[in-house]
């Protein structure tokens, strides 16, 4: 039977707690990605004048990069406070810092105003971006699956995973229809900004959501147990939740980084990359681009929970391993579809590899989360997802960008990404199935006691699934 701190909740309870997870990540990612879709449009134009215009745009992709840099920083505050103080409190800040940095963002001065000083003043706030998005992910998807029971933890998880899909339909969306009815020139001048400046609105209608739901039951539990243990060793403090990280799961911490390299990589040449190669390399229009991104976002998002309930029923790993060899053979078909610089193929190219990217993107929170401790669960997610991200995402329309460059070929960008699955089937091929775990049950604590406790009590899940 499952404990009493993870017995589902009830469905009206549950449902109001996804909404608030998705819409508050929907949000937080359609103000990241608003980042990255406008420095491959226009902000090489307006804060990087005067270069080349591939140099330009590298210039450009290097300061979204830097908001990949702060999310460890984000990562290892809003951890550690969320381990101590919950995770409704820091999921309220991160949306605070995102929207207030996205806001501003659409209020600065250009080069043309200011000078150096207006990328300067981009890239502090593509920092705040990233050091806020590195709080968010691991708050939001533990809110979820510290509430929902193992049986559907794959399924559920995997809805505030659909607001990166849902952020980038939104800010695609915009971009689109600014770019469809405003001029080149009034877009470049002042349109830009309103997507920016909405995320304002936004974030008022997130706050609105993400303050009406409750703490994480398990969560509670084990602040709890804690509190008690506290006061029967006299006051003793308990460790730091990354010191606790790196001592009883350093492994885990690394099997999370290494399965995100192929997920995130793949999805920042297919969805920011894309819009370089598209437009430069195979002759299409800034607005083909945004809508074949658009519409395979669209999919993305509907098959994202999908393959989180296939996880619940098949487990996390097959699903992820499918994902990551998908997106490996995918690649070299991708740019061929897109050489071929007509609107059906270039949709069929990025809705695939989304769809693929879904497979490893959807059982990842439930994955992640069932791999740490309560009191260092987000310590410990947190700093798996956004320290690979470094490495992944940040660097990734930047490296693309420069083979695009240097060899004028699709070829080295496909060997780069296949580069990533294999580092990643590594990663999730050593990894232990974590689908039957009852997350108030996976202790963190090293011993043959508490390894015996960990196989009794999935023994004990995998009666009731």
């Amino acid at each position: 039977m499952a404990s009493a701190a993870t017995a589902p909740p009830p469905p009206a309870s549950l449902k109001r707690i996804v909404a608030a997870s998705l819409i508050g990540t929907t949000i937080e990612w359609y103000d990241f990605f608003l980042y990255g879709s406008a420095a491959a449009l226009v902000f090489n134009k307006l804060f990087f004048p005067g270069s080349d215009p591939l140099v330009g745009t590298l210039l450009s992709f290097l300061t979204y990069a830097v908001g990949f840099a702060a999310r460890p920083l984000g990562a290892l505050v809003f951890g550690h406070y969320g381990d101590r103080l919950g995770r409704k409190k820091l999921l309220v800040l991160s949306l605070l810092l995102m929207g207030g940095a996205t806001f501003a963002i659409g209020l600065l001065p250009t080069h043309a105003t200011v000078g150096t000083a207006a990328p300067v003043l981009l890239t502090v706030l593509r920092l705040v971006q990233g050091f806020a998005l590195g709080g968010e992910w691991g708050g939001a998807v533990l809110l979820v699956s510290e509430h929902g029971d193992a049986r559907r933890r794959g399924f559920w998880a995997s809805w505030p995973q659909t607001g990166a899909p849902a952020g980038q339909l939104l800010a695609t969306g915009v971009l689109s229809l600014l770019t469809a009815v405003l001029s080149d020139a009034a877009f470049t001048s002042w349109g830009w900004r309103i997507p920016f400046l909405l995320s304002g609105v936004l974030v008022i209608v997130g706050l609105w959501i993400r303050l009406s739901v409750d703490e994480s039951p398990v969560f509670k539990a084990a602040l709890a147990q804690a509190e008690a243990r506290k006061a029967t060793q006299d006051g003793a403090a308990e460790k730091l939740p990354l010191v606790s990280v790196l001592r009883h799961h350093w492994r885990d911490v690394l099997i999370a980084m290494g399965a995100r390299m192929a997920e995130n990589i793949s999805y920042y040449v297919i969805t920011a990359f894309i819009l370089v190669y598209a437009t430069t390399s195979a002759g299409l229009s800034k607005q083909t681009a945004l809508n074949a991104v658009l519409i395979a976002s669209a999919v993305h998002f509907a098959v994202i929970p999908l393959w989180g309930a296939l996880s619940d029923r098949v487990g996390r790993r097959p699903v992820y391993l499918l994902g990551a060899a998908g997106i490996g053979l995918w690649m070299f078909p991708f740019f061929s579809l897109i050489d071929t610089g007509t609107f059906g193929n270039l949709i069929l190219a990025v809705t695939v590899g989304l769809v693929l990217h879904g497979a490893m993107y959807a059982p990842q929170a439930a994955f992640f989360s069932e791999m740490f401790a309560t009191r260092m669960r987000y310590s410990g997610a947190s700093i798996g997802a956004q320290f690979a991200s470094v490495a992944a995402g940040a660097p990734a329309p930047l490296i693309a960008t420069a083979l695009l460059a240097d060899y004028d070929s699709s070829t080295p960008i496909s060997l780069y990404v296949i580069g990533a699955v294999v580092l990643t089937l590594i990663a999730v091929g050593v990894a232990k199935e974590t689908r039957h775990r009852d997350l108030a049950d996976v202790a963190g604590e090293t011993g043959p006691d508490t390894e015996a406790a960990k196989t009794s009590a999935r023994t004990a899940d995998a009666r009731t699934v």
